[in-house]
């Protein structure tokens, strides 16, 4: 009998790991999303799923969701290392987020065990709040970023993508909030529309010490007609180059500094244009340091409280006048 009931044990134990070896093997590396798929499918490129959310599950860690063609594929939440690729070329990968946030980062909820490095990458996607001017029925977030100790080193990438129309609260473009630091990238990305900031980025540095920052590279990027610009909160290390800031209702470029640290942004190579303000330092230990950038009919070229500093070399113009070096972006 106790013979039998070790055969039983034993058998039960191997149909477990059986049970859970198939079930990693049925995560893909790439799996594929359509108009037309169906989230019962294996997310193969011949039976693609129909929303992105549905393909995650089915996608394996540091893997890539491929779209097919053009459709509206779900808000998500991402859980995992993963690429989401909405393929130019082949549509355009769409997220339609009334009321939500169109993706969600949250890396303390991240599933995976024992990554050396955690990254999320979106590629060519249009993420629209689609909601029009009604904050009622429009998208909270395009993107938002979180996470604690657990966002320690992570990075996250936003390439070619278009963000648009978030008017619910708080109606920002991308929210970057993590208290753990890490990296953001933004290339090539169109951000547009926000009834608030277009690009955050605040780890509140008081919550894990003077150590923790962000560090974050805006190139080739366009924000305009937000009530915000870019933002920049405690201790953030930022370069912003060839992109164009416009029609803001308050800075083009804000820093503030509420905690431990230092919050530095470099502006290079930029055109702020038609915004209440250029560039704001707005708090001790904030510098803004502007080369090569050409401000136009901006209603304050810019401003500076509590000890900020907004620093020139001296080889930018205003509204077509080339000023001195020194204090301004002149």
């Amino acid at each position: 009998m106790s013979k039998f009931r070790f055969t039983l044990t034993a058998f039960a134990v191997m149909a477990f790991i059986v049970a859970l070896s198939s079930g990693a093997q049925a995560q893909a590396t790439r799996t594929w999303v359509s108009g037309v798929g169906d989230d019962v499918n294996p997310c193969s490129r011949t039976a693609p799923c129909k929303t992105y959310a549905g393909a995650i599950s089915k996608t394996a860690v540091h893997g890539e969701i491929s779209t097919l063609d053009p459709g509206g594929f779900g808000a998500i939440t991402i859980t995992k290392s993963i690429t989401i690729e909405g393929t130019q070329g082949q549509g355009y990968g769409s997220i339609l987020h009334s009321a939500t946030n169109g993706v969600t980062i949250a890396f303390d909820n991240f599933t995976s065990v024992g990554e050396s490095q955690k990254s999320v990458r979106l590629r060519n996607l249009n993420i629209n709040g689609s909601g029009g001017s009604s904050a009622a029925s429009s998208g909270l977030r395009g993107i938002r970023i979180s996470g604690g100790a657990a966002a320690i080193g992570t990075e996250v990438a936003v390439e070619d993508c278009v963000i648009d129309g978030s008017f619910g609260n708080p109606g920002r473009g991308i929210e970057d909030f993590r208290q753990g630091g890490g990296v953001l990238t933004v290339n090539n990305t169109t951000v547009r529309n926000m009834a608030a900031a277009g690009i955050v980025v605040d780890p509140n540095a008081a919550l894990n010490g003077a150590s923790t920052s962000m560090k974050v590279s805006i190139s080739n990027t366009r924000v305009s007609n937000c009530g915000q610009g870019m933002n920049f909160g405690s201790n953030v290390k930022a370069v912003i180059s060839n992109s164009v800031i416009s029609s803001i209702g308050a800075a083009g470029v804000f820093a503030i500094q509420n905690s431990a640290g230092t919050t530095e942004v470099s502006v290079d190579h930029c055109v702020i244009s038609g915004n209440a303000t250029g560039v704001n330092a707005s708090t001790a230990n904030t510098i803004i340091r502007v080369s090569n950038t050409t401000f136009l009919n901006n209603t304050t070229l810019f401003t500076t409280a509590g000890g900020g500093q907004v620093l020139s070399y001296g080889n930018n113009q205003a509204n077509g006048a080339v000023l001195g070096t020194g204090v301004g972006p002149s």
